[in-house]
């Protein structure tokens, strides 16, 4: 792949579907943002999500007059960026994510990383030996 060009942008489990039931202005914000991971930047409301270590798992903050919103993605894989969850954050107290949400993306992470195998092979078997 060439630096400048951009990856793919993969969506895992309900993901999308989640990131469409947001206000617009957080889609919008979020889509803004996933533009830079795809181009291989990093938005300023972009921050590494803890309790990952070194995975290349980064969550996208947004905020508005009804609370505040994430967008969890990965740049781990070389294949595509993969958005594993969107959400908006419920806790009334403190900054941390609940451990039902990182439960989400755990394990939508497993899925992401059996795509980009499987894109891996697929990857391989279209190269000229």
């Amino acid at each position: 792949m060439q630096e400048d060009a951009e990856k793919r942008l993969i969506w895992i489990g309900s993901s999308k579907r989640d990131l469409l039931c947001l206000p617009a202005p957080v889609r919008r914000f979020f889509g803004h943002a996933l533009y830079y991971a795809q181009r291989g930047e990093r938005h300023e409301s972009t921050k590494v999500l803890k309790g990952f270590g070194n995975a290349g798992i980064l969550e996208i903050i947004e905020d508005d007059a009804k609370g505040t919103y994430r967008a969890v993605y990965t740049v781990r894989f070389s294949e595509a960026v993969f958005v594993l969850h969107c959400f908006q954050k419920k806790s009334l107290s403190g900054i941390s994510t609940s451990k039902r949400e990182l439960d989400i993306i755990r394990n939508r992470l497993k899925m992401a990383e059996q795509v980009a195998r499987e894109l891996q092979v697929a990857k391989k078997k279209t190269e000229p030996t």
